[in-house]
């Protein structure tokens, strides 16, 4: 009988507190009020025990709520722990979506980096519930600590399940309220956390335990492409495919959208950073399904580089950075892979930094100028032609080659400046030399991917050009083969085709080092083909190359394209050069690249206008105007 009224008068109190609780719900009473007053009356109905409500918020980082006997000292501790696998008891229901009951703090392993605090309180076990909304997304936590090493008794289970339930309402009227204020920290588009969260979460990981978490970063390839083909709608589209899938295939670890084409992963789910590799390419199997884009059906292709927090990680941001170099090297040597980082890479790209660096500052110190390179008729040795060739003058006053700073051109930004100096130097010197009468046919400009793609190019060389009233008949834009095919982009293609449409010719430089084929020139045709230098230093008599070599100009005339051999560097090259029909050389043989007084020389010494250029060559069979 005694049992039967304890446990009447138990439900009467339980009614009661749940009636008090939705009643400050319905008023309106802020959460802070409501969890203050429901934590006071579960520990009055719960001798001995106490209670805490977490929050979580969109960024998975917990925060206490009012009401339990807690110190001050430790709830601030519990205050943007970013929740996981490893974080106490409500980290751990939180992400897991799940209770956890620690019976044991002192040997729990998911209390190692936190237990200290507790135990001092005299607290031995621990067990927190999830507080998760309708969908079953999770809101919070609500935790019973225990001064025994216990779990919960079935009472103290149906309190929880009561508590849950007005914590979940209580919460998702919270939600409501600061829906307004999620365009901060959430991606519009994907619905996604955004960088400002990833930046948030990123500072509130713990550094305990070395490969606790990994960091990873997801660059979608083709974006670009997407939008030029089919329109910012199927771009927008596939963002939202890939950002749901991502969420799906990492879940319950958190994906955030960095901006533009790039993604983040915060991994920490147990075994998950040890095996970051297998996760990456369970990433990109799950992207590599065609999906349907406002009417399209689009294949996503991405590149991925990652990094596991290592002992000597002093904070997230060399984590993260870490990522971002993996990525780099990602992009150069495993496009469509992934990478993980090593201080080999890190090193690599902290040198490719500091060269963007050098280059930046030689550009806005004025310290980037133009070398010349003549280029020759093999036959009668006239200078038809020069190509500019950058090089940068360091404070001391040395002049170094572009192959010094090439890693500089990754930088999209650096590189389209440097291409900006050389148009402005180039415009310059073309005018000056047409202005004394020296015979100038045409100049070679070398073009790099960030020019193709940066939409404006013709517009830039008319701009430039113009300026110094130079026509564009003088100018060549020289490609090279990486940029020509080595991404296999169409941007580039249809670029090449619209510049030629506008009569301006295009070489094709460094033939033969990997990327392009004949084939491609029926599809993305040019007007000069350079072959690489490497073929010319093998180039005698019974050597494969001579057979290339002699094949390749004779495809090349049939197509009506010219071709130059680079990299001549003695007499018997040029001579086998002529005899298989080849026409035009440079290299060292003749003249390295040299600055602008001495070009003006050679010209004045070597260069014919294109009409006398003829009557020179008037002896030789089917004599043609050559470039110009």
């Amino acid at each position: 009988m005694l049992q039967v009224l304890a446990h009447t008068y138990w439900r009467v109190n339980v009614l009661h507190l749940q009636n008090n609780i939705l009643e400050m719900i319905a008023r309106g009473e802020t959460l802070e009020a409501t969890t203050d007053r429901l934590c006071r009356q579960i520990e009055k109905l719960l001798p001995g025990v106490r209670c805490s409500v977490l929050r979580v918020d969109g960024n998975g980082l917990l925060h206490p709520l009012p009401g339990s006997s807690f110190p001050n000292e430790y709830m601030a501790l519990l205050d943007g722990l970013m929740i996981g696998p490893l974080v106490g008891s409500c980290g751990s229901a939180a992400y897991l979506g799940m209770p956890v009951a620690a019976k044991d703090i002192a040997t729990d392993p998911r209390w190692v980096s936190f237990k200290e605090p507790v135990l001092a309180l005299g607290l031995k076990a621990c067990w927190s519930s999830p507080i998760c909304d309708a969908a079953g997304a999770v809101l919070g936590t609500f935790a019973l600590y225990f001064t025994e090493k216990r779990g919960p008794t079935p009472r103290e289970e149906e309190v929880v399940a009561s508590c849950t339930s007005l914590c979940a309402i209580a919460l998702e009227r919270h939600q409501r309220v600061i829906e307004g204020e999620r365009g901060a920290y959430v991606d519009a588009l994907t619905n996604l956390p955004n960088r400002a969260s990833l930046d948030v979460a990123l500072e509130r990981l713990s550094f305990g335990q070395p490969s606790a978490w990994a960091v990873l970063i997801i660059d979608l390839d083709n974006l670009k492409t997407i939008n030029d083909t089919f329109g910012h709608a199927a771009g927008d589209a596939l963002l939202q495919v890939v950002a749901s899938r991502l969420a799906e295939s990492v879940a319950p670890d958190r994906v955030f959208r960095m901006g533009g084409d790039e993604f983040a992963v915060i991994l920490q789910r147990a075994g998950a950073p040890a095996d970051i590799e297998s996760t990456a390419r369970h990433i990109l199997d799950t992207l590599a399904v065609p999906a349907d884009c406002d009417g399209h059906m689009i294949l996503a292709q991405a590149t991925i580089g990652g990094a596991v927090l290592s002992a000597g990680d002093v904070d997230a941001k060399s984590v993260r950075q870490n990522a971002d170099f993996a990525l780099y090297h990602a992009k150069e040597t495993s496009r469509g892979g992934f990478v993980l980082y090593s201080p080999g890479i890190g090193s690599a790209i902290k040198t490719r930094i500091e060269v963007i660096r050098d280059v930046d500052a030689a550009l806005r110190e004025g310290r980037i100028d133009a070398f010349y390179q003549p280029i020759l008729r093999l036959d009668t040795r006239v200078i038809v032609g020069m190509e500019a060739l950058c090089r940068l003058r360091k404070p001391d006053g040395e002049v170094v080659s572009a192959a010094a700073f090439h890693q500089a051109t990754s930088d999209v930004s650096v590189a389209s400046h440097l291409t900006e100096r050389m148009m402005a130097i180039v415009a310059a010197d073309a005018r000056s030399w047409l202005d004394q009468g020296i015979p100038l046919q045409h100049v070679g400009i070398n073009i790099t991917s960030a020019d193709f793609h940066s939409g404006t190019l013709y517009a830039r060389l008319e701009a430039a050009f113009g300026r110094e009233n130079v026509p564009l008949k003088h100018i060549i834009l020289e490609v090279t083969e990486s940029v020509y095919l080595g991404q296999r982009d169409p941007v580039v293609a249809r670029e090449i085709k619209a510049l030629r449409a506008h009569g301006l010719r295009v070489a094709l430089d460094d033939f033969g080092t990997g990327f392009a084929s004949l084939t491609h020139l029926l599809t993305v045709p040019v007007d000069i083909v350079k072959i690489d230098k490497s073929f010319i230093d093998r180039l005698v008599q019974g050597d494969p190359s001579l057979a290339i070599v002699e094949g390749l100009v004779g495809i090349a005339r049939k197509l009506d394209i010219q071709v130059i051999a680079e990299g001549i560097e003695n007499e018997a090259q040029a001579v086998l050069l002529a005899e298989i029909g080849c026409q035009l050389g440079q290299g060292y043989l003749f003249s390295q690249a040299v600055p602008r007084q001495i070009a003006k020389d050679l010209l004045k010494r070597f260069g014919r206008p294109p009409a006398e250029e003829t009557r020179v060559a008037s002896g030789i069979a089917n004599p043609i105007d050559l470039i110009a």
